[in-house]
Parts: C-alpha cells; structure tokens; sequence
C-alpha cells in the first residue's frame, strides 16, 4: 500500500508536467499570429476603387460610403458578406466576388489607416471615369436601329434599344462585340394623368411622353486601358447625354462600370440575346 501511494506521488505529478507542458505547446500554436494584412498592397489596390471611394477613402458621391478610419474588420466582414452574396448591393457583389482574401483583408487594412473625413465631406472623382470617352451619335435615327422596348413603371419611364450595324452584325453571328459597336438607350418619359397615374395605351403599353435623356455603351480598341482591372468591362465605355446630345457632367462610370462587370458570357451587356434574335430576324 505504501508503494502504490509512492507511485501515486510520483506519477501524477509527471503527467500533470506533461499535461501543463502539452497545453503550453498547444497553446503557442494556436497563438502564433496570422500573417499580418499589408496595407502597402491595400493601398495599390484601392486606386482601383477611387472612381467611386475616392483616392483617399472619402466617397465621390452620397451613394457611396467612405471607408476612411472604419475598422478593418468591419470592412473585411462587409466585403466578406457581399462577396458571398449575404450582403445584397448589385455593385459591390460584382467587385467583392473577383477578391480573394489576402485582397480584402490588404484593403482593410489600408482604408482603416487613413484619416476620417469630416461629415459630410465629398472628393472628386479622379479616376477619370467621367463618362467622355463616348461620342454622341447624331445619326442615330437613321443608322441605328430598334431592336428592344422596356416600360420601367416605377421609374415611369419607357426605354428604347438601339444598335448601330456593327453592333447588329457581330449579334448575328452571335459573337463578341468588336471595336466600333455602339449601344444606345432613349429614355423617355411615361405620360400620367392628373392624379399622376400612369396612362396606357390600347396595347396595354405605358404612353410614351417626352424624351428625357440617352446612355450609351461603345467599343472601341484600348479604351479598356485606362480602365482599373477590378472594373474592366473589356473595352467598353459609357456615357450619359442630354436630350440635345451633351454629355452629362459629372457623370461616374465606376457604377456602370460594376454593374456590368459580371455579365462576360453576353460581352457585358444585358440586353445580347434580345439584339442577336433582331438580328436575325432582320
């Protein structure tokens, strides 16, 4: 008996040594830090959101949020949500699904090391996505053709979609869009009553009213250049013009840029399959 408890005495302390020691090892594991997040990379990567975030984290417009000072892991959870699709905004989904990790967690680090911006503020989008690179096509009437009509109810708008030849014959072919094609939107207004009620006509149709404004898409070689990866629509570009053909000041194209960003199988365009059976049809 007296043997049995000197074992006693002596084992269990040798395993609680080596329990306390096994714990101690585990525990070293388990805390070794993670490779730190490189706000150096971030800030390389965030020019790519400047159009709509500003150079410095403050946001070119009231639609978008500025992410400077914001903890990094509120934006690493923000990104994180919208690249799984928890989070739902048409824009961001786009961009945070081409993010991995390292990305994102690089760009958090990077925006919650820049100064606040006072409330309010705004910056200038100097991404140089202003929506110029389009030119208005005056011919429009005679060299571009119908080929869609959309009624927006809530917007109360009735849109029209148009291409030009090139536009129409690489649809055709059911191909890529080349340099030189050319898709326009007129945008008119939707008649109301007095009451501001819609008014429709005999075929069930909004009434068309007056024409408010145009947006347009073109291809042309290189323009995808000038054009930040993360947004890149091959060479494609857009603009907004006034009823009389003036470009629209200010205009951004980062979120047009966004929208159409997931749409690669249709050459970024929404509307390719309604073209293509116009096309053939005609």
């Amino acid at each position: 008996m007296g043997v049995q408890q000197s074992r006693e005495k002596i084992v269990r302390p040798t395993r609680c040594f080596v329990a306390a020691v096994l714990t101690a090892v585990l525990a070293g594991f388990s805390a070794a830090p993670a490779l730190a997040a490189d706000a150096e990379a971030g800030a390389d990567l965030a020019t790519q959101c400047s159009a709509c975030h500003g150079a410095a984290g403050i946001s070119t417009g009231k639609n978008f949020p500025n992410l400077a000072a914001q903890k990094a892991g509120y934006i690493e959870t923000q990104l994180k949500a919208f690249r799984a699709g928890d989070r739902s905004n048409e824009l961001m989904n786009a961009i945070a699904a081409s993010l991995p990790d390292s990305d994102i967690e690089n760009l958090a680090a990077h925006f919650a090391s820049l100064p606040g911006a006072d409330p309010g503020a705004t910056a200038a989008n100097l991404s140089g996505l202003d929506g110029m690179a389009p030119s208005f096509p005056a011919d429009f009437e005679e060299a571009f053709k119908r080929y869609q009509r959309i009624d927006f109810e809530g917007r109360k708008q009735v849109r029209f979609y148009s291409a030009n030849a090139t536009a129409l014959a690489a649809a055709k072919a059911g191909g890529a869009f080349p340099a030189g094609a050319y898709l326009l939107v007129e945008i008119f207004e939707a008649q109301v009553d007095a009451d501001g009620k819609l008014l429709l006509g005999a075929d069930g149709q909004l009434v068309v009213g007056e024409r408010a404004a145009f947006t347009a898409m073109e291809k042309q070689a290189g323009w995808g250049q000038a054009v930040p990866d993360i947004l890149r629509n091959d060479d494609w570009r857009y603009a907004v013009f006034s009823v009389e053909g003036e470009h629209r000041a200010g205009l951004n194209e980062g979120p047009c840029l966004a929208c159409h960003k997931p749409l690669t199988d249709s050459d970024y365009t929404f509307t390719y399959e309604t073209l293509r059976e116009f096309a053939e049809a005609n």
